[in-house]
């Protein structure tokens, strides 16, 4: 593609996911009214490996396993005991309540920019050294090295400015600090993800492409979100609500199937 066109087909896929987040903003309160009753605590797709994790869970978590295991993983690809955590786009907030509760950080912080979902969680989870508080993902505002590490799952994909959250992250993360990470990218969107990341303020550790896993995880939770949307969703819109949660047979799920919409898992460092 020629450098005049690799520019505008960049603007045009900044203006279309900046139009996408100001739709969310309106839209994520929403789905948070409609879904608090149901006890909705996570959104990520799942995740399950071959042969199945057999996590231990307690009997309250049971019906999040998939959703459960994509923490899991992302969360203790190192030692959270005892660390300063801060998760971006926390939803509402089963994530957080899970590693709170079985990894022992000593204080853990959950941003997310939909203030329904934020008083959902304040409200939901009480546990001692856990917070929720609404804000920016591209404008975190915490002073500098206020973290031990960062959580952020499947979320990024939403940000238009992607570059100015992951600078965001390496500012308030301490030295030493992670930035442990899972998301996917639609296929026009892949190569700007790579070249993103590679210029991030932060060392790349690991990365894993979780595609298998993740197809699984959503494959498994397809039935409870097909009830769901069933019953909450109007009809007209039961389609793409379907698409937008990857129930199986759904256009999102084929392409992450195929591997059209990569989903990786990453650990990051700030030296």
């Amino acid at each position: 593609m020629a450098p005049a066109l690799a520019h505008q087909a960049s603007k045009t896929r900044t203006v279309v996911w900046k139009l996408g987040q100001r739709v969310e903003k309106y839209f994520y309160p929403i789905v948070t009214h409609r879904l608090s009753s149901d006890d909705v605590l996570f959104f990520n797709y799942g995740y399950e490996e071959d042969p199945p994790m057999a996590l231990p869970l307690a009997a309250s978590d049971e019906p999040n396993r998939f959703c459960i295991q994509l923490y899991h993983r992302t969360a203790t690809q190192v030692d959270l005991s005892g660390k300063r955590v801060l998760e971006v786009s926390c939803g509402h907030g089963g994530g957080a309540s899970y590693l709170m509760r079985t990894v022992h950080p000593a204080s853990y912080t959950g941003l997310d920019f939909n203030w329904a979902g934020i008083a959902f969680c304040q409200k939901r989870h009480n546990l001692a050294g856990l917070e929720f508080v609404q804000g920016d993902a591209e404008n975190l505002a915490f002073p500098d090295q206020s973290f031990d590490a960062v959580i952020n799952i499947e979320a990024s994909v939403h940000y238009p400015r992607f570059p100015r959250f992951l600078a965001g992250v390496a500012r308030v993360l301490c030295a030493g600090g992670d930035f442990l990470y899972a998301d996917f990218r639609p296929p026009e969107g892949i190569a700007a993800w790579e070249a993103e990341l590679a210029a991030a303020p932060l060392r790349m550790v690991s990365q894993r492409a979780i595609n298998a896993e993740v197809v699984r995880g959503a494959q498994r939770n397809s039935h409870r979100w097909q009830c769901l949307i069933e019953r909450r969703v109007p009809v007209f819109l039961q389609g793409l609500a379907c698409d937008t949660a990857a129930v199986q047979g759904s256009r999102k799920y084929q392409a992450m199937q195929s591997g059209d919409f990569p989903y990786r898992m990453y650990r990051f460092a700030k030296t």
